[in-house]
């Protein structure tokens, strides 16, 4: 069982049917993009490396991931997707704790990863230069067979200690995925399209195996990114085109004043943060009966539950906007329960924890035997998320545990923030927490016990962390609430901000 078998059988029963996309241009038809990855794992094979070994993939969006992706299942190996936005520290440490030996970079990324690059990885290679190019011309090596339970990818989370965490999804894990997206979020026929907006080293690149299964088109738009005029005459252009769009992109493609004509967007999926019923609501308006939420996590991708575009649209029902505000129904491949401190389920209407096991679960995680234990516990994954079922079966969640913040589609775990800003000698106490944003869902605020202005600690954290994580904004105070164990307490913080944006608008006014 590997999944370039999908990629194989797709070359051979439609060869000259196309694949990859740039823009409006096809790169390359099935036969193109299977020759591709055939060379690309026959290179890695005859440059010594074993199958298992772990290899990453570290660029913006463009076709050459989905060659690289693909050669490397063909040839046996692990793939090490890794968020490009993150600082070259941070990459740096993914590389050296999955034991990559060898990474594809794109050109703007690698001095920055270069000069972090652990000792453990033997090769460095540029996408687009002339030994890449080699690579993918080279001598084509059959695909090798792979156990259901190797393997496939390492999606490093983000995590609550201040270091990610990889997850470890095997073969059986992502065609399951896959399965589960064309039955339940997006049936997809040959020849339609899906469109990266959204980084391919996350949600948008998992949505892209479902695609090949189906001998459907994977496409780049021309800037390799989000932008929402580009992507309305992309989809004007050729329709029938489906994309992952956090709540945040969301927001700008129904806030484009560019037009689009109905039926251009097959389906808008989105995930990763909870969209406000009123903007479901104005975004329906705009696009019509086109979109579709999926709440899951890297230890179980985009299979928790599933809000579909019938149940989105479906203004007739009672409960309608209830649904709205909710995550859906579980997902067809697995199972969900909401249970108490010892894992037993809850009745209807009871809030806890949410617990999924099934054949998109992930395996583990890479070297972390604790948290596997812990996390996998009595079969089931724990979340970490708190939700409720009603009698129908939908899963509205209450709260997030661990304080995760969700910015712009991003995960920030306030963990990993303070740790950079404590590592500052000014700064005697910090505590992080998410301030609610209406056009990014959330934004990281810092509270700060210190001497420290703001421009310093920018400039310090983004020494160290990914932009996106830096505060946006720093509040100074004499001290930090605290219960009588010494635990600060966040609930209060949320509360003293709050009350302070409260009083700023009243003064405003």
């Amino acid at each position: 069982m590997n999944l370039a078998h999908w990629l194989d059988r797709a070359a051979k029963a439609y060869p000259n049917r196309p694949a990859l996309m740039t823009g409006q241009s096809v790169v390359a038809d099935y036969a193109t993009f299977a020759r591709r990855s055939a060379a690309l794992a026959g290179s890695l094979r005859a440059a010594g490396r074993a199958p298992g070994d772990r290899i990453a993939i570290i660029a913006g969006n463009c076709t050459d991931y989905l060659d690289i992706l693909f050669g490397l299942w063909w040839g046996g190996f692990a793939a090490v997707p890794i968020n490009a936005k993150l600082h070259g520290a941070e990459i740096g440490w993914i590389l050296e704790h999955s034991d990559a030996v060898t990474a594809f970079v794109g050109a703007d990324l690698e001095t920055e990863i270069a000069a972090h690059a652990p000792d453990t990885l033997q090769a460095l290679t540029v996408i687009g230069s002339a030994a890449y190019r080699s690579m993918i011309q080279a001598e084509q090596r059959p695909i090798l067979d792979r156990s259901p339970n190797d393997l496939a990818w390492l999606f490093y989370t983000s995590g609550t200690t201040g270091r990610p965490k990889g997850a470890m999804l095997t073969h059986r894990n992502l065609m399951a995925m896959s399965l589960a997206y064309l039955t339940d979020v997006d049936p997809t026929s040959p020849g339609q399209t899906l469109l990266h907006a959204a980084p391919m080293s996350h949600g948008s690149g998992l949505y892209a195996m479902a695609h090949v299964a189906r001998f459907a088109v994977n496409a780049v738009p021309e800037s390799g990114g989000f932008d929402p005029a580009e992507i309305m005459g992309f989809v004007n252009a050729r329709p029938e085109t489906s994309m992952f769009a956090a709540p945040t992109m969301t927001k700008r493609l129904v806030d484009c004043p560019d037009d689009v004509r109905l039926g251009a967007f097959r389906t808008i999926i989105w995930g990763g943060a909870p969209m406000l019923v009123p903007d479901i609501r104005r975004a329906l308006d705009r696009f019509g009966p086109v979109f579709a939420q999926i709440y899951g996590q890297g230890e179980t991708p985009m299979t928790t539950t599933v809000l579909s575009k019938a149940d989105i649209t479906d203004h007739t029902h009672p409960r309608w906007l209830e649904r709205l505000g909710s995550a859906g129904i579980v997902n067809s491949v697995v199972e969900v329960r909401v249970g108490d401190a010892e894992d037993r389920a809850l009745p209807l209407g009871e809030a806890g924890e949410v617990l999924v096991r099934g054949d998109t679960v992930m395996a583990g995680y890479w070297a972390d035997q604790q948290a596997t234990a812990e996390t996998l516990r009595g079969g089931w994954l724990h979340t970490g998320d708190v939700g409720v079922f009603d009698a129908d079966g939908y899963l509205t969640l209450k709260d997030r545990s661990k304080d995760l913040i969700i910015s712009g589609g991003s995960n920030v775990y306030p963990r990993e923030v303070e740790e950079v800003l404590i590592a500052h000698p000014a700064v005697k106490e910090v505590s992080v927490i998410g301030r609610p944003d209406p056009d990014w869902g959330e934004v990281v605020v810092a509270f700060v016990v210190g001497d420290a202005d703001p421009a310093t600690l920018d400039a310090h954290c983004l020494e160290k962390i990914a932009r996106f994580k830096r505060p946006k904004d720093y509040v100074f105070v004499d001290a930090l609430p605290k219960n009588n164990y010494g635990k600060i307490l966040k609930t209060e913080l949320r509360e003293m901000d709050r009350d302070s944006r409260s009083a700023e608008t009243k003064h405003g006014s």
